[in-house]
């Protein structure tokens, strides 16, 4: 397998740490806008099989050109949502496999934003999925933590551990802190302010996918591993619109553990129209400079990559499943849990974005070795559960359940 990973970012760079110790692959190119960013990856694990590269997420022709210039037969997107479908549509135009952690944009619908959908996440991709089928090719889409892992743990839930499916609920909460900031968001801000601010989207079998406003539904929940209560919220996430399409649940909805400074905080920026990605004009040195208040914000904020030394703490994500087995009521918590202290000292990564990385990495290695096998485009629960957990602990990160 030859890789082609777009973006070195926090995300990017936790990648070529965990694909370094597998034997899985022949070739990684890291690729990004930054060259300096690219070659700092490479340079840091020293393994022949990675070289840097050069490319605008943007450029279509560019990445594709990029692709056939190194043989790459797949693409593992570690850029923002913003660039979803550019690189989706390069690499079906260079014939190569495709996989991303987020999923194509949302657009709120424009009368009933809190009640029905607009264009939902990944609506663009699945719209291209019979080119995808039809060229024998696959695109696995959401394949990170969340979505990604949680994904696969409803797929488990529905194969292994249930007979009917009332509800699954992803609940995402940590107890982590950050020294020396009032706010310092463990993951990408474009990303968080996108999936936060947006319409959290429900999905109830009678009814099919509809919208409720951001910070609904509050809840407390109980994460493991000394995680502790955390108060959830709804948020727009992938899940919600993947789980649906391949495993039977009366119910799929997900939310997370902001924590009511973090909610505040983005809804002033929200007021203030700092959430906005439509350019505004501001004076600069050399004259006026059409800007996104948006990248304004996540320019302002300190890099979640660098902020491992100073966070403390641990991450949870996992799925709640709620259903019946032998006709007794059954309630499980499927969960993985990251200790920054520990991500740190064994890969110089901080939590959030090294578990954010690894499901990817593990999901590669299932595929090179035809373990997952598919064609289309496809969500983490079209695939059986069991090989990717058994090689998730293989790569000494197991995962937990928890009967509720």
């Amino acid at each position: 397998m030859r890789v082609l990973l777009v973006g070195a970012g926090g995300v990017g760079t936790a990648v070529t740490r965990i694909a370094a110790r597998r034997p899985f692959f022949d070739a990684m190119v890291v690729a990004d806008h930054d060259p300096a960013r690219a070659e700092a990856a490479v340079a840091a694990v020293g393994d022949d099989r990675f070289r840097a590269g050069h490319v605008d997420a943007g450029d279509e022709p560019a990445v594709a050109a990029l692709l056939a210039r190194h043989g790459c037969d797949v693409l593992l997107n570690a850029t923002d949502p913003r660039f979803v479908m550019p690189l989706f549509r390069a690499a079906r135009a260079a014939g190569a496999n495709y996989l991303d952690m987020a999923m194509s944009l949302s657009r709120p619908h424009a009368e009933r934003p809190y009640e029905e959908c607009g264009v939902k996440l990944g609506d663009e991709q699945f719209a291209l999925a019979g080119e995808w089928r039809q060229a024998g090719a696959l695109a696995l889409v959401g394949m990170g933590v969340e979505p990604g892992l949680s994904d696969v743990f409803a797929r488990y839930a529905a194969d292994e551990l249930f007979d009917e499916i009332d509800e699954i609920g992803i609940r995402d909460g940590a107890n982590l802190t950050v020294d020396g900031y009032a706010f310092a968001p463990s993951f990408n801000i474009w990303t968080t302010i996108e999936e936060c601010l947006n319409p959290p989207v429900v999905y109830e079998k009678e009814r099919g996918w509809f919208t409720t406003a951001p910070f609904s539904e509050p809840e407390v929940f109980d994460f493991p591993d000394g995680i502790g209560p955390v108060e959830c919220v709804n948020v727009e996430h992938e899940e919600v619109l993947l789980v649906p399409r391949w495993v039977d649940a009366r119910r799929v909805t997900f939310k997370y553990g902001l924590g009511g400074e973090f909610i505040s905080t983005l809804k002033t920026l929200h007021q203030l129209g700092l959430d906005s990605t439509a350019p505004v004009t501001v004076p600069g040195a050399g004259g006026p400079v059409a800007v996104s208040p948006r990248d304004v914000v996540a320019a302002a904020l300190p890099d979640p990559a660098t902020l491992g030394e100073r966070m403390h703490g641990k991450t949870c994500a996992g799925t709640w499943v709620r259903g019946t087995r032998d006709g007794r009521p059954r309630e499980v918590y499927l969960h993985h849990v990251v200790d920054n202290q520990w991500s740190m000292a064994e890969y110089g990564c901080q939590a959030v974005v090294w578990q954010t990385a690894l499901n990817p990495v593990v999901a590669l290695e299932l595929l090179a070795t035809g373990a997952w096998s598919g064609s289309g485009v496809l969500g983490p629960e079209a695939f059986p559960a069991r090989p990717f957990l058994d090689l998730l602990t293989e790569y000494g990160s197991p995962w937990g359940l928890r009967e509720q």
